[in-house]
Protein backbone atom coordinates (compact mmCIF):
# COMPACT_ATOMS: atom_id res chain seq x y z
CA UNK A 1 0.00 0.00 0.00
CA UNK A 2 1.38 3.43 -0.91
CA UNK A 3 1.75 6.38 1.47
CA UNK A 4 -1.46 7.98 0.21
CA UNK A 5 -3.37 4.82 1.16
CA UNK A 6 -1.85 4.76 4.63
CA UNK A 7 -2.79 8.41 5.19
CA UNK A 8 -6.38 7.80 4.10
CA UNK A 9 -6.65 4.70 6.31
CA UNK A 10 -5.30 6.59 9.32
CA UNK A 11 -8.32 8.89 9.40
CA UNK A 12 -6.05 11.94 9.12
CA UNK A 13 -5.83 12.88 5.42
CA UNK A 14 -3.90 16.07 6.20
CA UNK A 15 -0.90 14.43 7.82
CA UNK A 16 1.46 17.19 6.65
CA UNK A 17 -0.86 20.11 5.84
CA UNK A 18 -3.00 19.71 8.95
CA UNK A 19 -2.59 21.41 12.30
CA UNK A 20 -2.58 18.07 14.12
CA UNK A 21 1.00 17.08 14.73
CA UNK A 22 2.23 20.44 13.43
CA UNK A 23 2.12 22.81 16.41
CA UNK A 24 2.23 26.50 15.64
CA UNK A 25 1.83 28.18 12.28
CA UNK A 26 4.30 27.92 9.44
CA UNK A 27 6.12 31.08 8.41
CA UNK A 28 7.52 31.07 4.87
CA UNK A 29 10.15 33.57 3.78
CA UNK A 30 9.97 34.73 0.16
CA UNK A 31 12.58 37.34 -0.74
CA UNK A 32 12.47 38.70 2.80
CA UNK A 33 8.67 38.78 2.97
CA UNK A 34 7.23 36.55 5.71
CA UNK A 35 4.01 34.74 4.87
CA UNK A 36 2.36 33.85 8.17
CA UNK A 37 4.20 36.60 10.03
CA UNK A 38 2.72 39.61 11.85
CA UNK A 39 2.56 41.85 8.75
CA UNK A 40 0.44 41.54 5.62
CA UNK A 41 2.46 39.97 2.80
CA UNK A 42 1.55 41.82 -0.40
CA UNK A 43 2.19 40.60 -3.95
CA UNK A 44 1.37 43.04 -6.73
CA UNK A 45 1.70 43.26 -10.47
CA UNK A 46 -0.08 42.82 -13.80
CA UNK A 47 -1.82 39.68 -14.97
CA UNK A 48 0.73 39.02 -17.68
CA UNK A 49 4.13 40.13 -18.91
CA UNK A 50 3.45 42.21 -22.03
CA UNK A 51 6.60 44.25 -22.63
CA UNK A 52 9.67 45.66 -20.87
CA UNK A 53 8.09 49.12 -20.65
CA UNK A 54 4.95 47.68 -19.09
CA UNK A 55 6.58 45.53 -16.40
CA UNK A 56 9.15 48.19 -15.52
CA UNK A 57 6.45 50.87 -15.16
CA UNK A 58 4.39 48.68 -12.81
CA UNK A 59 7.43 47.41 -10.90
CA UNK A 60 8.53 50.99 -10.23
CA UNK A 61 5.36 52.00 -8.36
CA UNK A 62 5.10 48.56 -6.74
CA UNK A 63 8.54 49.11 -5.21
CA UNK A 64 7.75 52.71 -4.25
CA UNK A 65 4.72 51.42 -2.31
CA UNK A 66 7.06 49.29 -0.20
CA UNK A 67 5.89 46.06 -1.82
CA UNK A 68 8.71 43.57 -2.31
CA UNK A 69 7.08 40.90 -4.45
CA UNK A 70 6.12 41.29 -8.11
CA UNK A 71 3.69 38.99 -9.90
CA UNK A 72 3.13 38.54 -13.63
CA UNK A 73 2.54 35.55 -15.84
CA UNK A 74 5.01 34.61 -18.56
CA UNK A 75 2.88 31.56 -19.36
CA UNK A 76 -0.87 32.24 -19.35
CA UNK A 77 -3.42 29.40 -19.31
CA UNK A 78 -6.50 31.03 -20.87
CA UNK A 79 -10.05 29.82 -21.36
CA UNK A 80 -9.93 30.69 -25.07
CA UNK A 81 -7.09 29.44 -27.28
CA UNK A 82 -7.27 32.78 -29.10
CA UNK A 83 -6.55 34.90 -26.03
CA UNK A 84 -3.10 36.23 -25.14
CA UNK A 85 -1.08 33.26 -23.86
CA UNK A 86 1.93 35.14 -22.51
CA UNK A 87 5.44 35.73 -23.84
CA UNK A 88 6.88 32.46 -22.53
CA UNK A 89 10.66 32.41 -22.17
CA UNK A 90 10.90 36.06 -23.25
CA UNK A 91 8.54 36.92 -20.40
CA UNK A 92 10.73 35.05 -17.91
CA UNK A 93 13.74 37.05 -19.09
CA UNK A 94 11.83 40.29 -18.51
CA UNK A 95 10.86 39.15 -15.02
CA UNK A 96 14.50 38.45 -14.28
CA UNK A 97 15.29 42.00 -15.45
CA UNK A 98 12.64 43.33 -13.05
CA UNK A 99 14.31 41.50 -10.15
CA UNK A 100 17.73 42.97 -10.98
CA UNK A 101 16.47 46.51 -11.59
CA UNK A 102 14.09 46.88 -8.63
CA UNK A 103 15.21 44.15 -6.17
CA UNK A 104 11.75 42.58 -6.24
CA UNK A 105 11.03 38.91 -5.65
CA UNK A 106 9.27 37.26 -8.59
CA UNK A 107 5.99 35.33 -8.41
CA UNK A 108 4.97 33.61 -11.63
CA UNK A 109 3.00 30.56 -12.70
CA UNK A 110 4.16 27.15 -13.85
CA UNK A 111 1.52 25.71 -16.16
CA UNK A 112 3.03 22.40 -17.25
CA UNK A 113 5.84 19.94 -16.69
CA UNK A 114 7.78 21.08 -19.76
CA UNK A 115 8.26 24.68 -18.60
CA UNK A 116 8.43 24.08 -14.84
CA UNK A 117 12.21 24.10 -14.61
CA UNK A 118 12.47 27.36 -16.57
CA UNK A 119 9.88 28.99 -14.32
CA UNK A 120 11.62 27.61 -11.25
CA UNK A 121 14.93 29.21 -12.22
CA UNK A 122 13.30 32.66 -12.48
CA UNK A 123 10.70 32.62 -9.71
CA UNK A 124 11.18 33.22 -6.01
CA UNK A 125 7.66 31.82 -5.52
CA UNK A 126 6.21 29.38 -8.07
CA UNK A 127 2.46 29.63 -8.56
CA UNK A 128 0.24 26.64 -9.30
CA UNK A 129 -2.95 28.12 -10.71
CA UNK A 130 -6.55 27.21 -10.06
CA UNK A 131 -6.84 25.19 -13.27
CA UNK A 132 -3.93 23.01 -12.16
CA UNK A 133 -4.85 22.53 -8.51
CA UNK A 134 -5.52 18.84 -9.20
CA UNK A 135 -2.85 18.34 -11.85
CA UNK A 136 -1.19 15.68 -9.73
CA UNK A 137 2.00 15.19 -11.80
CA UNK A 138 2.56 18.96 -11.68
CA UNK A 139 1.94 18.99 -7.92
CA UNK A 140 4.46 16.19 -7.44
CA UNK A 141 6.99 18.12 -9.53
CA UNK A 142 6.39 21.16 -7.32
CA UNK A 143 7.07 18.92 -4.35
CA UNK A 144 10.60 18.36 -5.65
CA UNK A 145 11.27 22.07 -6.13
CA UNK A 146 13.57 24.03 -3.87
CA UNK A 147 11.30 27.08 -4.32
CA UNK A 148 8.21 27.80 -2.22
CA UNK A 149 4.89 27.09 -3.93
CA UNK A 150 1.76 29.27 -4.09
CA UNK A 151 -1.19 26.90 -4.48
CA UNK A 152 -4.43 28.47 -5.69
CA UNK A 153 -7.77 26.92 -4.87
CA UNK A 154 -9.56 25.33 -7.81
CA UNK A 155 -12.75 26.94 -9.10
CA UNK A 156 -14.95 24.20 -7.68
CA UNK A 157 -12.71 22.74 -4.99
CA UNK A 158 -13.75 22.13 -1.42
CA UNK A 159 -11.41 23.09 1.40
CA UNK A 160 -10.60 19.42 1.90
CA UNK A 161 -9.69 18.91 -1.77
CA UNK A 162 -7.51 22.02 -1.67
CA UNK A 163 -5.60 20.80 1.38
CA UNK A 164 -5.15 17.37 -0.18
CA UNK A 165 -3.64 19.07 -3.24
CA UNK A 166 -1.20 20.77 -0.86
CA UNK A 167 -0.53 17.35 0.65
CA UNK A 168 0.75 16.13 -2.73
CA UNK A 169 3.42 18.85 -2.70
CA UNK A 170 4.31 18.41 0.97
CA UNK A 171 4.52 14.62 0.71
CA UNK A 172 7.19 14.92 -2.00
CA UNK A 173 9.46 16.85 0.35
CA UNK A 174 8.72 20.56 -0.21
CA UNK A 175 7.42 22.01 3.10
CA UNK A 176 6.96 25.56 1.83
CA UNK A 177 3.39 25.81 0.53
CA UNK A 178 1.26 28.95 0.66
CA UNK A 179 -2.48 28.61 0.03
CA UNK A 180 -4.36 31.20 -2.04
CA UNK A 181 -8.14 31.70 -2.06
CA UNK A 182 -9.20 33.13 -5.45
CA UNK A 183 -12.94 32.60 -5.52
CA UNK A 184 -15.12 29.68 -6.53
CA UNK A 185 -17.71 29.38 -9.27
CA UNK A 186 -21.33 29.68 -8.10
CA UNK A 187 -24.65 30.79 -9.60
CA UNK A 188 -23.93 34.48 -8.91
CA UNK A 189 -23.31 36.72 -11.92
CA UNK A 190 -22.42 40.01 -10.25
CA UNK A 191 -18.75 39.00 -10.20
CA UNK A 192 -16.54 36.54 -12.07
CA UNK A 193 -16.41 34.19 -9.07
CA UNK A 194 -17.66 34.18 -5.49
CA UNK A 195 -14.96 35.27 -3.06
CA UNK A 196 -15.15 32.76 -0.19
CA UNK A 197 -14.14 34.80 2.84
CA UNK A 198 -15.26 32.04 5.19
CA UNK A 199 -12.70 29.57 3.85
CA UNK A 200 -9.84 31.71 5.21
CA UNK A 201 -10.50 31.17 8.95
CA UNK A 202 -11.71 27.64 8.18
CA UNK A 203 -8.40 26.82 6.48
CA UNK A 204 -6.43 28.34 9.33
CA UNK A 205 -8.35 26.16 11.79
CA UNK A 206 -7.46 23.00 9.85
CA UNK A 207 -3.98 23.81 8.56
CA UNK A 208 -0.75 25.42 9.73
CA UNK A 209 0.02 26.67 6.21
CA UNK A 210 -0.11 30.41 5.45
CA UNK A 211 -3.09 31.54 3.38
CA UNK A 212 -3.49 34.63 1.24
CA UNK A 213 -6.36 36.04 -0.83
CA UNK A 214 -6.55 36.96 -4.50
CA UNK A 215 -9.51 39.38 -4.76
CA UNK A 216 -8.65 40.24 -8.38
CA UNK A 217 -9.47 36.84 -9.85
CA UNK A 218 -12.18 36.31 -7.25
CA UNK A 219 -14.20 39.28 -8.48
CA UNK A 220 -12.98 40.20 -11.96
CA UNK A 221 -14.08 43.78 -11.24
CA UNK A 222 -11.83 46.65 -10.23
CA UNK A 223 -14.50 48.26 -8.03
CA UNK A 224 -14.85 45.08 -5.96
CA UNK A 225 -11.17 44.33 -5.46
CA UNK A 226 -10.36 46.69 -2.58
CA UNK A 227 -13.46 45.86 -0.45
CA UNK A 228 -12.94 42.11 -0.90
CA UNK A 229 -9.20 42.40 -0.28
CA UNK A 230 -9.75 44.20 3.02
CA UNK A 231 -12.45 41.68 3.98
CA UNK A 232 -9.95 38.89 3.34
CA UNK A 233 -7.33 40.48 5.57
CA UNK A 234 -9.96 41.12 8.26
CA UNK A 235 -10.89 37.41 8.09
CA UNK A 236 -7.29 36.46 8.82
CA UNK A 237 -5.54 36.22 5.45
CA UNK A 238 -1.79 36.43 5.84
CA UNK A 239 -1.50 38.54 2.71
CA UNK A 240 -2.86 39.47 -0.70
CA UNK A 241 -2.16 38.76 -4.36
CA UNK A 242 -3.43 41.79 -6.28
CA UNK A 243 -3.35 42.72 -9.94
CA UNK A 244 -2.43 46.25 -10.91
CA UNK A 245 -1.55 47.84 -14.23
CA UNK A 246 -0.39 51.30 -15.26
CA UNK A 247 -2.90 51.30 -18.15
CA UNK A 248 -5.60 48.70 -17.48
CA UNK A 249 -7.65 49.71 -20.51
CA UNK A 250 -4.84 48.53 -22.78
CA UNK A 251 -3.91 45.37 -20.83
CA UNK A 252 -3.68 42.21 -22.92
CA UNK A 253 -5.36 40.16 -20.17
CA UNK A 254 -7.67 40.89 -17.21
CA UNK A 255 -7.51 44.67 -17.42
CA UNK A 256 -11.00 45.00 -15.94
CA UNK A 257 -9.79 43.72 -12.56
CA UNK A 258 -6.44 45.53 -12.40
CA UNK A 259 -6.12 48.37 -9.90
CA UNK A 260 -4.77 51.72 -11.02
CA UNK A 261 -1.46 52.76 -9.41
CA UNK A 262 -3.05 55.09 -6.84
CA UNK A 263 -5.66 52.46 -5.96
CA UNK A 264 -2.95 49.88 -5.35
CA UNK A 265 -1.16 52.23 -2.94
CA UNK A 266 -4.42 52.89 -1.05
CA UNK A 267 -5.07 49.15 -0.73
CA UNK A 268 -1.56 48.39 0.52
CA UNK A 269 -1.77 51.05 3.23
CA UNK A 270 -5.21 49.96 4.47
CA UNK A 271 -4.39 46.24 4.34
CA UNK A 272 -1.30 46.76 6.48
CA UNK A 273 -3.28 48.77 9.02
CA UNK A 274 -6.03 46.14 9.29
CA UNK A 275 -3.46 43.37 9.68
CA UNK A 276 -1.74 45.29 12.48
CA UNK A 277 -5.06 45.96 14.26
CA UNK A 278 -5.90 42.24 14.13
CA UNK A 279 -2.92 41.36 16.29
CA UNK A 280 -4.55 42.88 19.38
CA UNK A 281 -7.97 41.43 18.48
CA UNK A 282 -6.42 37.98 18.10
CA UNK A 283 -4.76 38.23 21.52
CA UNK A 284 -8.02 39.27 23.19
CA UNK A 285 -10.32 36.72 21.55
CA UNK A 286 -7.90 33.83 21.06
CA UNK A 287 -8.67 33.69 17.35
CA UNK A 288 -6.25 32.51 14.69
CA UNK A 289 -5.44 35.67 12.73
Amino acid sequence: MNDAGRVADSGNPFRLAGSDGNPGRSIIDVHGVLFGGPEAAIIGGPCGVESKDQVFAVARYIAEAGTRLFRAGAFKPRTSPYSFQGLGSEGLALLDAVRREFDLGIVTEATDMESFSDVERTADLVQIGARNMQNFPLLRRAGHSEKPILLKRGQGATLEEWLLAAEYILSEGNPRVILCERGVRTWSNHARNTFDVSVIPAAKALSHLPIIADPSHATGRRDLVIPCALAGVAAGADGLLVETHCQPSSALSDGAQALLPNEFLILVNHARKIKNDLQSISANLGLCF
